[in-house]
């Protein structure tokens, strides 16, 4: 398969999304940031986080005749070992990750997405998307909360703490949410899905990031979102984000926790 990536990172700040890609699997990760001020129980920080998992799951998939959900697991695990030693890695605080991982394995597409990404398969036509929204369902409080305060006010930081605090209370727990962290039975979790290669016309993987020219512009739908990407490319799909974020400054049209989030696409063509 063949595959075309980007990845923007949100302005003055480094990039906490991953992508790696090759002709038989491609990966992308998207790292849950912090608010500004709080410490989490790891030394290292997310973008070492996302690198070290994302690498790793990209290794599995490639070597191994596993699933999907089994590559995940063995990844994050491998994750946890390289620094238990020197950080806290249970905290609750500790980097995670969301993930999507797209394989072209014996005439099939198979795909696996754990956590707020996005897979979008075009099977003879017809786009189907496919998250994991359970993150969105936890804290609905803090939520509402964060979108009231003003952006850039001491209310909004602290309400923004008290959303992470109570998320990550409830991170990989029943009823809660399930991403990458540090127990890899959260793979278990990953919704999975196979498609015979013969009628997926493309594929594409993202962050919740890039994807909010449906999920928070809604400038598009999905159907419309990958005829974006067959006539131009992530590239030209992101700096659409990027216009409309800054559109937008003061968060008023479209109430968000924050105006930019780092944006990553893996767009495929098997």
């Amino acid at each position: 398969m063949f595959v075309d990536e980007a990845s923007y990172p949100r302005p003055q700040g480094p990039n906490e999304d991953f992508a790696l890609s090759d002709s038989t699997a491609a990966v992308v990760l998207d790292g849950a940031g912090m608010a500004p001020g709080m410490k989490s129980g790891c030394r290292h920080g997310v973008p070492w986080y996302v690198e070290q998992l994302g690498t790793r799951l990209h290794t599995e998939a490639t070597q191994r005749d596993a699933s999907l959900a089994d590559c995940l697991a063995t990844a994050i695990e491998s994750t946890t070992s390289l620094h238990r030693d020197t950080c806290v890695v249970d905290d609750p605080l500790s980097p995670c990750a969301t993930v999507a991982v797209a394989r072209a394995r014996d005439d099939v597409l198979e795909w696996l997405v754990l956590g707020d990404c996005t897979v979008l398969v075009d099977s003879n036509g017809v786009v189907r998307a496919t998250t994991d929204d359970r993150l969105a369902q936890v804290a609905p409080r803090a939520r509402e909360a964060l979108t009231r305060a003003v952006p850039g006010s001491p209310e909004r930081q602290r309400a923004h703490e008290v959303l992470v605090q109570e998320e990550r209370r409830v991170r990989n727990t029943p009823g809660g949410y399930w991403v990458a962290a540090a127990d890899p039975a959260a793979a278990s979790q990953a919704v999975t899905g196979t498609e015979p290669t013969s009628q997926v016309q493309s594929a594409a993987l993202l962050t919740d990031g890039a994807g909010r020219l449906v999920t928070t512009f809604h400038t598009t739908d999905w159907q419309g979102y990958m005829t974006l990407l067959s006539h131009g490319g992530p590239e030209d799909v992101l700096r659409q984000v990027r216009e409309a974020e800054a559109s937008d400054p003061d968060l008023s049209r479209w109430p968000r926790s924050k105006q930019h989030d780092d944006a990553t696409i893996a767009y495929i063509r098997p």
